[in-house]
């Protein structure tokens, strides 16, 4: 019987897991997950670039969005609302942003870490935002910044 089925048989109720199970987060990984090293800042006209690429998509799908660019320290660059958008979603855009920076990973491995994964943990840790859409800008193998947009729910 494997050790993780022999845990739960083993519970005091049948088919609840023991308390002194392996916990998964005790795994030590072999090296550093998303351990991209900080760059120098993103400009402005490049900002406003990657924003206005996001707009011209957004307006092809008819979506209101807000969208938002940090620099590699998390301190805003750039920012639009496109007519109509949600005015709830400029402080989540924005927050996206930095979250995507400073944590140096998609906004969206956070969403799947307590959606999927369960490990309550995350919702501790300040600066999370556990909503897809903010994204790390890494050129030449470093981060140079981080795009994040909100105004439109992904189905799912």
């Amino acid at each position: 019987m494997s050790e993780k089925k022999r845990a739960v048989a083993a519970g005091p109720i049948c088919g609840q897991p023991l308390l002194n199970a392996p916990n998964p987060l005790d795994m030590v990984p072999e090296k550093i997950p998303f351990d991209v090293p900080y760059g120098p800042p993103i400009s402005l006209e490049r900002a406003q670039a990657a924003i206005n690429a996001v707009v011209t998509e957004a307006r092809k799908r008819d979506w209101k969005m807000n969208v938002a660019v940090v620099d590699s320290g998390g301190i805003l660059v750039a920012f639009q609302r496109m007519d109509g958008a949600m005015l709830a979603s400029i402080q989540i855009a924005e927050h996206k942003t930095r979250a995507a920076a400073t944590f140096r990973r998609e906004t969206k491995v956070f969403e799947n870490g307590i959606q999927v994964n369960k490990p309550n943990y995350l919702m501790t840790l300040d600066g999370i935002v556990a909503s897809r859409g903010g994204i790390p800008l890494v050129e030449h193998g470093k981060l140079i910044g981080a795009i994040g947009c909100s105004g439109y729910r992904f189905p799912g």
